[in-house]
């Protein structure tokens, strides 16, 4: 077990964290639903009392990603996290409201009364995903920043910076680029397509079944748009890797697609994924007596999306391209930790099925507490 091996297992634990908060970004779809499906009062309740008991999982699981991403590969978390910011925090606000929404909308006497926190569900229903999805996006399509490590070293620096952000929009310029927001889109309909089988499996009203079931038709057709059109521009776009050995990175044509034929493990996982996800959808919504489509979806859309992100950081490929400076690039042999701290961290992973416990514990026991099943 070399440096590289902990690069790349690093990287796998990152990945699975990441698809891991993909499904659970159900609940910010089911926010974006609440208008559509919960035409009464006692509709309204029975759906954010479902999501309020699921929606603290999404939020633990993003700050577990965040953390293993700066302890595993600090050079990303500096760039990204400290020059994209405005993205950041930008989602943390709406993470923000969606907590105290959850703590007070049918508190009697709050002061901006249920439509200002239902509206504040909304907006994180609606953005969370569009902005993760977009962030994501700049996995493969690249953002405006330079790498200097030497400035590091430079002893008349007194503030040395490494990562420098070359636009003034830190990190919102992401959307001026097409096929970030068409991934950020196809992650939002996920989410509701998610949401929507929840809702079936979970809540035991026929009004609720009737309209989430039309709600998951109508989303369905918008993921599978968007995501293709993604899926097709990034297998037929240019890549960057590095060379194995000087570690110059360059300009690849089709990169991934080159990635997909070069690790069919990759890519078989990414196709059990793919079809569980299209089963959980058309079962549900072609048998009436099926309601448990979120859990065939919910894995296969763990395994399609640890697939993407496998293929965005593997095989010498760079997970972070610059656009300002190629060789600024990043990938797993220039942005990780050291082989000392990796190797130590390793421990720390022994941890990541705990989390996948503690999600499933705290699930079922909630569902336990479901007086509406």
């Amino acid at each position: 077990m070399d440096y590289s091996f902990f690069q790349n297992y690093w990287w796998c634990i990152v990945s699975l964290l990441g698809a891991l908060l993909v499904f659970l970004l159900f609940v910010q779809g089911g926010q974006s639903l609440i208008y559509s499906l919960g035409k009464k009062e006692s509709e309204l309740r029975l759906l954010i009392d479902s999501l309020g008991k699921k929606w603290e999982l999404t939020f633990t699981t993003l700050v577990t990603f965040g953390g293993a991403f700066f302890a595993s590969f600090p050079l990303f978390y500096s760039t990204s996290f400290g020059g994209a910011y405005w993205v950041w925090i930008l989602l943390l606000l709406t993470f923000v409201i969606q907590a105290v929404s959850f703590e007070y909308i049918f508190k009697k006497g709050n002061l901006y009364g249920q439509k200002t926190f239902k509206s504040f569900l909304f907006i994180n229903g609606l953005l969370a995903p569009i902005l993760i999805g977009t962030a994501v996006s700049t996995f493969y399509y690249g953002a405006e920043f330079s790498v200097m490590k030497t400035n590091i070293t430079d002893l008349n620096n007194l503030r040395p910076v490494v990562s420098s952000w070359q636009t003034s929009w830190h990190g919102l310029e992401a959307v001026l680029v097409f096929e970030n927001v068409i991934l950020g889109f196809a992650i939002f309909f996920l989410a509701r397509c998610l949401a929507s089988l929840y809702f079936i499996n979970n809540i035991d009203n026929e009004e609720i079944y009737r309209r989430a079931k039309k709600q998951l038709l109508y989303n369905a057709i918008g993921f599978l748009v968007t995501f293709i059109y993604w899926l097709v521009c990034l297998l037929l776009k240019d890549g960057w890797r590095a060379d194995a050995e000087t570690g110059t990175i360059n300009v690849e044509p089709f990169a991934y697609w080159n990635n997909i034929l070069q690790m069919p493990a990759v890519t078989a996982i990414f196709l059990v994924g793919v079809v569980l996800v299209l089963y959980g959808f058309f079962r549900t919504y072609f048998c009436s007596s099926f309601r448990k489509g979120i859990w065939f979806s919910g894995t296969g859309s763990i395994f399609a999306v640890f697939a993407l992100l496998l293929l965005a950081g593997l095989n010498n490929t760079s997970y972070y391209p610059s656009l300002f400076d190629t060789q600024s690039s990043l990938t797993l042999s220039n942005s990780s930790s050291s082989e000392t701290t990796l190797h130590a961290m390793s421990i720390v992973s022994l941890f990541v099925p705990f989390v996948v416990a503690y999600i499933w514990y705290v699930w079922r026991v909630m569902d336990r507490k479901n007086s509406h099943k």
